[in-house]
């Protein structure tokens, strides 16, 4: 028991580690990148930016205070680990918003160039915070407690809510920063998406055949995996088939519908993208052809 607090601390720690690492990452890209070129992010870090060019107020300070009700509410709606790690994150961006911000900006004039960079470099930022249990902006939180009480998706209200941001942007840094930093702040979604994704690029197929044995064995003997199956009932034809599934690497997809289609024609077939794999069978074995 003692050794398995001890490896869970080791584990919280090291995420406090890794959101601190990404607020590092989007500090500088806001600070280097964006903010120099009068382009702002989205969210609440895009309304402090605004508050800090029109108030003069130190562009940490806002960012720490604004997120305020937001950290309370991840706290209400998610739990206190997120809610550590949340604060851990926003503090470690006010600060270094702060230490960084009279950092020479790497790139100037270039509208298209500072979009991209800028937006890369804060998705990475945002991502290894999300991916590690942690947010650096409090207005995803709030998008996904209106789309408890409202008829929307999380992401139509993250954009409805974002268009006000942008707005207000507009009124410091006229209507070309605005698109701008909506641009910058697409790219930026994008990248936070492919971060807490992975790289990895896993596989699920979902396979509903009349031959489940002899895929199943050909899967072992040619992709080196293992599958999962269950009986199941046609809805219309009441036909008994069986479902396969099945998670592979995305290098493995090609061979895995050739093995499928040889075998059985007329099996009906599912694709699914996996975010994270653990635990169980996904180890690979060697194959024998």
């Amino acid at each position: 028991m003692k050794n398995l607090k001890k490896k869970q601390v080791l584990i919280f720690i090291g995420r406090i580690i890794m959101v601190i690492t990404g607020a590092f990452i989007t500090a500088y890209g806001l600070e280097s990148v964006l903010i120099p070129n009068r382009v702002s992010d989205g969210g609440v870090t895009g309304i402090s930016i605004v508050g800090s060019a029109t108030f003069g107020i130190p562009l940490g300070l806002l960012i720490a205070l604004l997120n305020i009700p937001f950290i309370w509410l991840g706290y209400r709606q998610i739990g206190i680990k997120f809610a550590a790690l949340s604060v851990a994150g926003i503090l470690s961006l006010a600060y270094f918003t702060a230490i960084m911000h009279h950092l020479p900006a790497i790139i100037e004039g270039d509208s298209l160039l500072i979009t991209v960079v800028g937006g890369v470099i804060i998705g990475v930022g945002m991502g290894i915070a999300l991916r590690n249990g942690g947010a650096l902006d409090g207005i995803d939180m709030f998008a996904v407690l209106l789309s408890r009480k409202l008829p929307f998706g999380t992401s139509d209200l993250i954009l409805f809510l974002n268009t006000f941001v942008f707005l207000l942007v507009s009124t410091v840094f006229g209507f070309q920063g605005a698109i701008l930093s909506a641009i910058a702040y697409f790219i930026a979604s994008k990248v936070i998406h492919l971060i807490e994704e992975g790289l990895s690029g896993s596989k699920a197929f979902v396979i509903v055949t009349i031959h489940p044995e002899i895929i199943i064995e050909a899967v072992r003997e040619e992709l080196g995996r293992t599958c999962t199956y269950n009986t199941i009932t046609g809805g219309y034809s009441k036909m008994e088939l069986t479902q396969i599934t099945c998670v592979i690497n995305r290098l493995e997809e090609q061979k895995m519908k050739e093995v499928v289609g040889r075998i059985d024609p007329q099996a009906f077939l599912t694709v699914y993208d996996v975010s994270d794999v653990r635990k169980g069978s996904f180890i690979k074995q060697d194959v024998r052809q």
